[in-house]
């Protein structure tokens, strides 16, 4: 099993990026996908996610309202688009599947999930 993600980068405070993260290996319409996020000297922390069985989604309350997940199960892809993003939104980005369960519950559980990738560096500064 096989996540990458994909369109980081270093944009302006409120300004917007897409992140995307193809996965492979995995019936993918079965699981709870996920994003992550890991910021310098942090724990890692869990951001939105997108439900395997009803189509319900989670955000954390610090990007409520300014992401959106979706997913392509046909292609086997999630995505998150960011939009007013801050300088607090520096991190490396992570996707990964839930091997616990199907619908998504907050706060996410790094422990629950699997299949992490190499991350996408997103940067915000001026």
């Amino acid at each position: 099993v096989q996540f990458v993600e994909s369109g980081g980068g270093l944009v302006q405070p409120g300004g917007s990026l897409r992140l995307s993260c193809p996965a492979s290996g995995l019936t993918f319409g079965d699981y709870a996908i996920s994003w992550f996020r890991q910021a310098p000297g942090k724990e890692r922390e869990g951001v939105s996610c997108s439900s395997a069985s009803d189509g319900s989604t989670y955000y954390a309350d610090s990007v409520k309202d300014r992401f959106t997940i979706s997913r392509d199960n046909a292609e086997g892809t999630v995505y998150l688009r960011m939009n007013s993003l801050k300088p607090e939104d520096t991190a490396i980005y992570y996707c990964a599947a839930n091997l616990m369960r199907r619908r998504c519950q907050g706060p996410l559980r790094n422990h629950e999930y699997a299949y992490w990738g190499q991350g996408t560096q997103v940067t915000v500064s001026s």
